[in-house]
């Protein structure tokens, strides 16, 4: 086996040992909801739907999925429940194709003379600070020049925490006290990153939904100024989301939508939860390419979603 085999042998392996306990929670539950029974019917199809609201797939992606069960099921009088697993795994696969969540093939960047912004949302306490970290430290394994931004100034261990990876990683960080003008951080980041011909700026922002309002403006600030050096910036606007709080992440993501244009999703410690059904419903309820899933502590550990191999993972 190459080089490349081992390495998505490895990744295959930490993807499965991230989700294994929502496979295990889900699949013990569909095993014992289907015990005694030779064929789809409607108990079974209740039970399911069930099983699913329970892993925080949602109310209304699980209706989805169970009326397309059931129309195959109609069209199939004698469909066994054997056939159950592979038949929730193709109308899994289908819903995520159908929305916009786009795979991409690794932690590349679109050909540009210019940084390539990433501003990063969420509230805190998600793993907002470790997934930039692991991000600028995926964007220089494969090359490229990264410079950190911590427009975070409302709290002094967002910016310590910053330096933390920044020093770990070993990349630039622009920061300054705290206090400071968020936006002005974010303007001296991507002046320096432009100054030091970087491939990538990654802005960390504030992480309070408390006023909705002044959250609202605050990005609105930073993305206006950001413009003034790079005309395009924000690239992209990724919001990070722990999937370990189910519907509480289905909630941040209504409320952070609303605040900004969100392009991006990266869910984070589905290692930790039964709860990884949630990347299902998020996905397709917002319509937001889900981007990265966080699957364990490791720098490899945050991974780009891809839907098949998480589907079959899910599955397996």
């Amino acid at each position: 086996m190459g080089i490349f085999g081992i390495f998505n042998r490895e990744k295959k392996e930490s993807l499965d040992q991230g989700l294994a306990k929502t496979k295990e929670s889900v699949f013990s539950k569909i095993g014992r909801a289907i015990i005694g029974k030779s064929k789809v019917d409607d108990e079974v199809l209740d039970n399911l739907e069930e099983i699913l609201i329970s892993s925080d797939v949602g109310v209304d992606t699980t209706l989805k999925i169970i009326d397309r069960i059931e129309k195959r099921v109609a069209e199939d009088k004698y469909m066994g429940t054997s056939e159950l697993n592979s038949i929730l795994k193709e109308e899994i696969t289908n819903l995520l194709e159908e929305n916009n969540s786009g795979d991409i093939d690794d932690f590349d960047l679109p050909e540009s003379n210019e940084p390539y912004v990433i501003m990063v949302v969420g509230v805190n306490g998600v793993g907002k600070t470790t997934t930039i970290g692991k991000l600028a430290y995926h964007f220089k394994a494969a090359g490229k020049k990264v410079v950190l931004g911590a427009a975070d100034t409302f709290r002094a261990a967002a910016i310590d925490q910053l330096q933390i990876w920044a020093d770990r990683v070993q990349v630039p960080l622009v920061k300054q006290v705290m206090g400071s003008d968020p936006a002005s951080v974010a303007y001296d980041a991507l002046a320096s990153a432009k100054a030091q011909g970087a491939d990538v700026v990654i802005i960390d922002t504030a992480g309070r939904l408390h006023n909705k309002i002044n959250l609202m403006n605050e990005l609105s600030k930073i993305k206006t100024v950001m413009k003034k050096v790079v005309p395009n910036a924000p690239h992209e606007v990724l919001l990070i989301l722990d999937g370990s709080t189910g519907q509480n992440a289905f909630e941040q993501a209504k409320q952070f939508t609303k605040a900004t244009e969100v392009t991006a999703l990266a869910l984070t410690k589905l290692d930790g939860t039964a709860k990884g059904g949630v990347v299902i419903g998020i996905s397709d309820q917002f319509k937001i390419p889900v981007k990265y899933i966080g699957i364990g502590e490791k720098m490899d550990d945050l991974q780009i979603f891809r839907r098949k191999e998480f589907v079959e993972s899910l599955f397996s």
